[in-house]
């Protein structure tokens, strides 16, 4: 028999989050800083992470939001959060979207964010969606491939974020793109 590794994807629980809000910053720091700025990653207050992860790991607002955690043995390396969507027609399925899909950087490319996402998608469809979405900040070539190579594909709907004071104090602002797909 050969060795299989110890990998998995479960519901966070209580004491998760504190290791979830850790791999949210560093993987934003990791990826974002070129669109983003130093100036707002430094600003980024760790404990307001770990209480919002712990609100939505003990009190989610309401059915059809689920924190997940990737595990690589009892380690936690990755978080996915989803919500529910309301459709845009009252006679059309609802819809979900990944609010959050983020992997520890010496953890990536190791399944864990295909195991998040393939989760992410059973629950979502679990609670009745027939599509997802997300929202992957403008520049963000890797996690576009990611997506592409997910079924995702942008569908012309973007947002813009004020992010906080760029290096000359007047707001940062960074664009976002919706990703797509039918579930």
């Amino acid at each position: 028999m050969l060795p299989t590794a110890d990998v998995s994807v479960r519901p966070a629980v209580p004491g998760d989050e504190e290791r979830i809000a850790r791999i949210q910053l560093a993987a934003w720091r990791a990826s974002h800083v070129d669109v983003l700025g130093e100036v707002v990653l430094d600003s980024l207050d760790e404990q307001a992470f770990v209480e919002r992860w712990r609100q939505a790991v003990t009190a989610p607002p309401g059915p059809g939001y689920h924190v997940l955690v990737a595990c690589d043995g009892p380690r936690v390396v990755g978080v996915a959060s989803v919500a529910p969507v309301a459709p845009p027609d009252p006679m059309q399925a609802p819809g979900g979207v990944v609010l959050a899909l983020e992997v520890d950087p010496p953890d990536q490319r190791a399944g864990h964010g295909s195991r998040l996402l393939a989760a992410a998608v059973d629950l979502l469809r679990a609670d009745g969606a027939d599509q997802v979405q997300t929202w992957v900040v403008e520049g963000d070539a890797a996690r576009e491939r990611f997506l592409s190579g997910a079924g995702l594909g942008p569908d012309g709907r973007s947002r813009r974020l004020a992010t906080g004071p760029g290096p000359d104090e007047e707001a940062h602002v960074v664009t976002e793109r919706r990703w797509y797909a039918g579930i």
